[in-house]
């Protein structure tokens, strides 16, 4: 009988590793077909389907994100064109927006992007108003929002975003004071600053696209 309990133990464990498992792969299922971009919704709608609540066998969102890559990578012949194509039209956004010193984050940045992908960047400026003149003086039509970020585990901002489109890909813009260039805002997936990428930096992604594109077609 003295075993019995850790032996209890152990099989309870296992099974909330597979669930856990099963649940990373279902969330990142839906996120790949379905367009679902908010990790959380994607969660709780594969717990749903699999008929799974407790807590403990609800995963990370790092492990959905690394389940979405290999589902990527064994289903989705056309993601790399896909993101490619995204961080091509990154490049010229970086450029563009220059005079808030841009920087691209997300999907885009960290290669998960698919058709369904916006570009998304955080332009710097302590006067926000002065994105929306951006815009406005060069005729591009953009839907306001607000968006919460963390900033840290105590902080939070509510920042202005802008959403358009252009030759047919979605951009998204934060807008973030200046002193934000040193401080990133916490990641919904993981609760580290984000990552975020410069033009020069996303230029390299590209070039290293490239390199692995013409090695691909040439195994």
């Amino acid at each position: 009988m003295r075993h019995a309990r850790p032996h209890a133990q152990q099989h309870a464990q296992t099974r909330t590793r597979e669930r856990r498992h099963r649940l990373a792969h279902e969330a990142a299922r839906l996120m790949a077909e379905g367009g679902i971009r908010d990790y959380h919704q994607a969660k709780l709608k594969a717990a749903a389907r699999l008929g799974i609540f407790d807590d403990a066998s609800l995963p990370r969102n790092r492990e959905i994100e690394d389940a979405l890559r290999e589902y990527q990578r064994l289903f989705n012949a056309d993601q790399a064109g896909d993101l490619r194509a995204r961080r091509e039209a990154a490049v010229h956004a970086l450029e563009f927006f220059a005079p808030f010193q841009p920087r691209l984050v997300g999907a885009v940045l960290d290669g998960t992007a698919d058709r369904n992908s916006p570009v998304a960047l955080h332009l710097h400026a302590d006067d926000a108003e002065s994105v929306a003149r951006f815009l406005e003086e060069r005729r591009i039509p953009a839907e306001s929002r607000v968006r919460r970020l963390r900033l840290d585990r105590e902080r939070s901002i509510d920042a202005p975003v802008w959403l358009f489109a252009a030759d047919g890909l979605s951009f998204d813009l934060t807008v973030l004071p200046v002193d934000h260039l040193r401080q990133a805002p916490l990641s919904s997936v993981d609760e580290k600053p984000m990552k975020r990428g410069s033009l020069a930096q996303v230029r390299t992604l590209l070039a290293e696209d490239e390199i692995a594109g013409y090695e691909a077609g040439n195994d």
